[in-house]
């Protein structure tokens, strides 16, 4: 997510949009992901923490909290308002887009 960048990847948009109704944990994103898109998307483990690690950086999510589950350590991760304002201007960009071409469509009909 380069400064500048027009919007935010497809992955990231969508770990964003899983994370704004509460704190979630690494296989609960993927899950909420798969979910939220009706199974269209379904990202790789290597995907998801990357996109989380690069998310956590730039201070748009962060660690709520951690514990250990069964021998391994679960992390649990939050928006930020930061990333909450992010995410809604990229939606309200992404219907702003759209609507260029279902108003087009709409009239062509």
């Amino acid at each position: 997510m380069p400064k500048g960048a027009p919007g935010l990847s497809e992955q990231a948009y969508f770990v964003l949009a899983a994370l704004l109704d509460g704190p979630l944990h690494g296989h609960a994103i993927l899950k909420r992901v798969v979910d939220l898109t009706e199974g269209r998307i379904t990202l790789p483990v290597g995907t998801l923490y990357g996109a989380l690690d690069r998310l956590a950086a730039n201070g748009v999510i962060e660690v709520e909290k951690e514990e250990v589950v069964k021998g391994r350590r679960r992390r649990y991760f939050r928006i930020t308002d930061t990333g909450r304002t992010m995410v809604h201007a990229e939606a309200r960009r992404m219907h702003q887009a759209a609507s260029v071409v279902t108003r087009r469509t709409l009239r062509a009909t």
